[in-house]
C-alpha cells in the first residue's frame, strides 16, 4: 500500500528538490503539497495539476484548516515550508508569526489524527540557531547553545518553532538543521544581507541536490527507530566547508572577478553578529540517510557556473568600478546597508556587528580581515588545537534516559539554572519537565530540548543572549566568550 508524504514549502529551494525526488518514487509514496495560490506558484506547479501521485492544496501554513488538510491521512509530514532570507531580513515581524504558527499548525494537526502515534515528522530547522560561532568557537554540534545572532528574528523564529515540535509529545519528530544551501539562484542573492556575513566566519555547506535526497530518503522504511527523537545537522561534507572569504571569490569568479577585495571595501563587511559554523557531527545524518552526492566542492561550483544564464558572462567586460559601484549602493541601502548604520548612527547594529563604532574605525585595509588557514578535516584540525569541545555539562556518553536527578539538576546549574523536576518523569521520553533559568524565568523544556538540542529558556530573548546572559551559565559563556578558553 502506498504512503502519503505531506510536504510543506515544495515551491521553495529545499522543498522544490525534495518534491522532485519524492516523484521518482511515486509509485511507492503519493506526495501531498501545500502551496500559497499565488500566479507564480500556480505556473510552476500546473504540470504537475493532472499527475495520480500528486495532490496539491492551495492554502496557508497561517490557515489550521489547510495545514489540516494536508494532515489528515499523512504518513510522513515533511515541513519544509516558512519564510526565509533576505524576505525574512525585510520582514522581521511577519517573519517570526509566520514560521512559529506553521510549526503550532503543524503539531495541531498531527495531534488531531486518530493515529498521531503512527504519523512521523520532519522539522527543517536551521544553521541560524547555532548564533554567531568566529574561531576560535567555529566548530559546532546539534547540542551546542541554541540562540540568535542580535536582530536575527528569522534565527528566533526557527528556534521556537523547533522547541513547539520538540515538545509537542508527537511519538515521532526529529529536527533537521539546515545549512546554507548552494544551488543555481545563489548567483542571483545580491542583496545588502549579504554585507552582514564576516568574511572570516565559516559555513559548511549543503548542495540543492543532496537535500533534496535527504527529504526523499527520510520516509524510506528502512530508517531505523533510533533515529527520531533527536537533533542533526545538515551538510555535504568535508569538502563544503568554506571560510566566508573563499565562498565570497567563488561566486565571484564566473563575473570575471578574481577577489572580493577589488569590488568592496573591507569596512562594508559586518565583522560578527552573524551564524555558522563547521560540524563536528557532520557525518551522522548522512549515515542514516545516505543523501550525499560527495561531488568535489570545485567541480560542484564549476556546474552551478555552466547553468548561469549567457548574460553573466558580459560582466567580464563591464570594468571593476562598476561593479564596486554597485556593491556600494547595497552597502548604503537604508535599514540593512552596513553602512547605512554608521551614516546614521545606528548604535545597536553597529556594537552588535562590528563591536563598537571604535572597533569600525580600525578597519583599514584588507590585510586586517584577511582570514587565517584554518584546517578543514576534523581530525587534523583537532590534532592542530582549531577545535574548541563544547562541554555539555553531563556525561554525553550516556543516553539522556539513564541520568539520574543529580546528574539533571548538575546539568542545570551549568546553564545557570535550576532543575525542578518532576523527577518522577525522569526516564521517560518526551516527558516534559521544570526549570529555571539564572534570571528567574521558570520554564517548560524536555530533556531532548535541553540536552540533545541544545536550548534553554524561551522566556529570555533569544536574539538577547549576551545582553541577559551572564558567566553563571558555563554552557553558552563557552560560545560567547570564546577569549576565555584561549
Amino acid at each position: 500500500m502506498k504512503k502519503t508524504v505531506f510536504l510543506t514549502g515544495a515551491t521553495g529551494n529545499m522543498g522544490r528538490a525534495g518534491f522532485r525526488e519524492l516523484l521518482k518514487k511515486k509509485d511507492r509514496f503519493n506526495i501531498r503539497i501545500l502551496a500559497r495560490p499565488s500566479k507564480k506558484n500556480k505556473k510552476a506547479l500546473a504540470e504537475y495539476a493532472t499527475e495520480p501521485a500528486v495532490e496539491i492544496i492551495w492554502g496557508d501554513l497561517t490557515d489550521y484548516e489547510d495545514v489540516l488538510k494536508g494532515v489528515t491521512g499523512a504518513d510522513f509530514v515533511l515541513h519544509v515550508g516558512g519564510m526565509v532570507s533576505p524576505q525574512a531580513d525585510y520582514y522581521p515581524e511577519k517573519t517570526l508569526k509566520v514560521n512559529v504558527s506553521a510549526a503550532e499548525n503543524i503539531v495541531k494537526a498531527v495531534k488531531a489524527q486518530p493515529d498521531a502515534d503512527n504519523i512521523k515528522v520532519v522539522y527543517i530547522g536551521s544553521v541560524a540557531q547555532c548564533g554567531d560561532r568566529l574561531y576560535p568557537v567555529h566548530w559546532g554540534a546539534a547540542g551546542d547553545p541554541v540562540y540568535a545572532s542580535r536582530f536575527d528574528k528569522y534565527s528566533v523564529s526557527k528556534c521556537i518553532a523547533e522547541k513547539i515540535v520538540a515538545d509537542s509529545g508527537i511519538r515521532y519528530w526529529v529536527s533537521l538543521r539546515q545549512s546554507g544551501i548552494l544551488y543555481p539562484g545563489i548567483f542571483r542573492q545580491i542583496n545588502p544581507v549579504a554585507l552582514h556575513v564576516p568574511v572570516q566566519g565559516v559555513l559548511e555547506w549543503a548542495t540543492i541536490e543532496d537535500s533534496g535526497r535527504l527529504l526523499a530518503n527520510v520516509v524510506e522504511d528502512w530508517v531505523p527507530e533510533e533515529f527520531w527523537n533527536r537533533f542533526y545537522n545538515i551538510s555535504s561534507g568535508e569538502q563544503y566547508r568554506l571560510v566566508n572569504y573563499d565562498f565570497e571569490n567563488r561566486l565571484l569568479k564566473p563575473l570575471g572577478i578574481s577577489s572580493v577585495e577589488k569590488v568592496f571595501e573591507p569596512q562594508w563587511f559586518a565583522t560578527k553578529n552573524f551564524h555558522g559554523m563547521w560540524y563536528t557531527d557532520a557525518d551522522v545524518l548522512e549515515s542514516y540517510l545516505h543523501f550525499r552526492e560527495n561531488l568535489p566542492v570545485d567541480e560542484y561550483f564549476r556546474r552551478l557556473a555552466s547553468e548561469l544564464p549567457w548574460y553573466y558572462s558580459l560582466a567580464r567586460i563591464v570594468p571593476s568600478f562598476i561593479i564596486k559601484a554597485v556593491m556600494r549602493s547595497l552597502a548604503y541601502a537604508k535599514g540593512l546597508g552596513t553602512q547605512s548604520w554608521i551614516k546614521e548612527g545606528d548604535t545597536e547594529k553597529i556594537n552588535a556587528y562590528y563591536g563598537s563604532l571604535e572597533e569600525y574605525r580600525k578597519i583599514r585595509n584588507w590585510e586586517q580581515l584577511r582570514p587565517k588557514p584554518l584546517e578543514k578535516n576534523l581530525e587534523k584540525a583537532r590534532l592542530a588545537g582549531q577545535v574548541a569541545e563544547i562541554d555539555r555539562g553531563y556525561d554525553t556518553s550516556k543516553p539522556i534516559y539513564s541520568l539520574t536527578a543529580d546528574e539533571i539538576r548538575a546539568a542545570a546549574a551549568f546553564r545557570g539554572g535550576e532543575f525542578l523536576g518532576p523527577e518522577a518523569e525522569i526516564g521517560r521520553k518526551g516527558s516534559i519537565f521544570r526549570w529555571k533559568c539564572e534570571n528567574g524565568h521558570e520554564f517548560e523544556a524536555s530533556l531532548e530540548y535541553v540536552l540533545l538540542g541544545g536550548g534553554w529558556c524561551t522566556e529570555c530573548d533569544i536574539d538577547r543572549v549576551k545582553e541577559q546572559t551572564t558567566r553563571k551559565n558555563r554552557f553558552i559563556s563557552e560560545v560567547l566568550y570564546p577569549q576565555s578558553r584561549q
